[in-house]
């Protein structure tokens, strides 16, 4: 049989699609398109060999059965003479010739078939390979967005104004993916981000910004143009761990550690593994995790270890300039610790699932972060970090995803959680851990005290009213005095939501404009603070935790030093934010 005109021409088109297509996108369609095609024809021939082999099939059953009634005819017919014996024995050879001619052409239909298919499925291969097989793929996240930002402070400045504003806060941030498989169990993942506000900002009058390039944050913030790694590591999966019946995987690099569990489903992101509840920072560290669902029979079941290096004491490879004096300070060891700067930052976890069956799904965290800083004060002058304690950090979660048994369409495509989180703070013994040196009543407060907050947060996804792709969502988390999390990379323009000392609420609707390519989302966070310090780190400097209320009366009463203090904390804030969002 003639081979499908496609088929003869995939290797041409291989060859020349590069030197015929005017860019890239228009070769990778072209390789996609004549894949899709091939796959078509493969479906269509094992169709067709199928019928065939049906058709023989048949046809051999009929010429059993008319065998069969011929030798009982047999047994009362008359013998013919010679003559007619002979001519019925040439007739019956010349049949016996056709029928083996016929047989001798299925085969080789049989075997054109075959050929064939092979051949097609050899050319899928090799387009898979320059579209997306063992070639470096690229992927383009853009997001244009715009916030109107609104703040009520605890008290008043000096000119009388209690609120601050800005009504049309527009950013642009850009996501680069690159990816590339090597082998079946090694792959390779990167990204490559920048985010900034639209045109320049000054610089001068307070709007320096120094802690937007901190390291956690780095491409979490409107900060500047340059294209910074957001993540790179490889990873490595195998089905079996020491002949066990354990799938595995081992990665390590710049971690994928922000837009985590949950809190990815309002960010239309695909979740990282990491809790968003209680740590959503960009992290170097390592991952490996262990599948037990196969050996133990319960779904979903899986450990997941986690470790990283948040900050690193090394000396600089020449020589150090005091911030302070301009001085120059010879270094003749490279990247050797500096006893006089702060200890590195290290933090290891644990994520286990004790259950996920697809609907339903149950899943813990555990991590301790050590050598925590914050801002070390001389009077009004920031002199550095400090180095304050550890803290311990747990958080469980229940998910549902599709409510009820069937009972609509409308409920199997919603999706349900709730998160219990809790932090401990482990201080040094001449550290205060989010609390300070005394209080509003006048009493002190020792050091090295711990203390142990709570936070609990829900959401509900449900799917669009408009659009078969579309969502929206509510959702609702509230911390208590003492909360910590490590969510500065959350993205909200206001500060992290998840990390408020308080009651944070949220709604947001996500819709497609073409397909998955093209979407825009309107989403609205209000955050009414009770205590100080969300946004802060973990000593008793930036994370203290006080009373709004407290402030509020103190000041009221003729504090002068509170008035000051209330007119710098947020009481309660929000963010309307709108963008439009380009994935390729």
């Amino acid at each position: 049989m003639n081979k499908p005109l496609l088929l003869s021409l995939v290797t041409a088109t291989i060859l020349t699609t590069s030197l015929n297509a005017q860019s890239m996108y228009e070769r990778i369609q072209g390789m996609e398109l004549q894949m899709k095609q091939l796959q078509g024809e493969i479906t269509t021939l094992k169709e067709n060999e199928e019928k065939m082999k049906t058709t023989a099939l048949q046809a051999e059953e009929e010429k059993a059965k008319t065998s069969a009634d011929s030798d009982d005819d047999e047994n009362e017919a008359v013998v013919a003479d010679d003559e007619e014996e002979d001519d019925t024995s040439v007739a019956s050879d010349d049949e016996d010739d056709a029928s083996a001619d016929s047989d001798d052409e299925d085969d080789d239909d049989e075997e054109s078939i075959e050929d064939t298919v092979s051949e097609m499925e050899e050319s899928i291969t090799d387009l898979n390979k320059n579209t997306n097989g063992n070639h470096l793929k690229f992927k383009a996240d853009y997001r244009f967005a715009i916030d109107n930002l609104q703040y009520k402070m605890a008290g008043k400045d000096a000119s009388g104004e209690d609120t601050r504003k800005n009504d049309a806060f527009m950013t642009n941030r850009l996501w680069l993916n690159m990816n590339w498989k090597a082998t079946e169990n090694l792959s390779f993942t990167a990204q490559m981000a920048y985010q900034k506000a639209f045109g320049a900002r000054s610089g001068w009058n307070s709007n320096m910004v120094p802690m937007e390039t901190f390291d956690w944050i780095t491409n979490e913030n409107p900060y500047d143009g340059t294209l910074r790694i957001r993540s790179a590591y490889f990873l490595y999966k195998n089905d079996t761990f020491m002949s066990a019946d354990i799938p595995w995987t081992f990665s390590i690099g710049r971690r994928p550690s922000t837009n985590g569990h949950l809190v990815n489903l309002r960010d239309d992101d695909g979740s990282a593994s990491p809790m968003g509840h209680n740590i959503n920072v960009e992290f170097d560290g390592l991952s490996s995790k262990f599948a037990f669902d196969d050996l133990t029979g319960i779904d979903g079941m899986y450990f997941k270890f986690c470790a990283g290096r948040g900050l690193t004491n090394a000396s600089p490879r020449f020589f150090a300039i005091n911030p302070s004096t301009g001085q120059a300070i010879a270094n003749g060891a490279p990247y050797s610790k500096n006893r006089s700067d702060i200890p590195d930052i290290d933090l290891a976890g644990l994520i286990f699932v004790p259950y996920n069956d697809g609907q339903y799904g149950i899943a813990t965290q555990y991590y301790y972060a050590n050598n925590l800083i914050d801002a070390d004060m001389k009077g009004q002058t920031l002199s550095g970090y400090k180095t304050v304690g550890g803290m311990h950090a747990i958080t469980a979660n229940f998910t549902m995803n599709g409510i009820g048994d069937e009972w609509s369409d409308y409920l199997d495509d919603t999706f349900f959680f709730v998160s219990g989180a809790m932090s401990i703070t482990n201080p040094k013994s001449d550290q205060r851990m989010l609390y300070g040196a005394s209080n509003l009543d006048g009493t002190t407060n020792k050091a090295g005290e711990s203390k142990t907050g709570y936070s609990v947060w829900a959401g509900l996804q449900m799917p669009s009213i408009f659009t078969e792709e579309g969502k929206w969502g509510l959702e609702y988390n509230k911390g208590s005095q003492y909360w910590r999390s490590i969510t500065y990379g959350e993205d909200t323009a206001i500060g992290s939501k998840l990390a408020a000392r308080g009651s944070a609420y949220e709604a947001y609707f996500t819709e497609p404009l073409i397909e998955d390519i093209l979407s825009v989302q309107l989403r609205y966070t209000y955050v009414d603070y009770d205590y100080t310090g969300s946004a802060g780190f973990f000593g008793d400097t930036t994370g203290t935790a006080m009373s709004i209320k407290d402030i509020q009366a103190a000041a009221a009463a003729g504090s002068a030093q509170m008035a000051g203090y209330a007119s710098q904390i947020v009481d309660k804030a929000q963010d309307i934010r709108f963008y439009i969002r380009y994935r390729y």
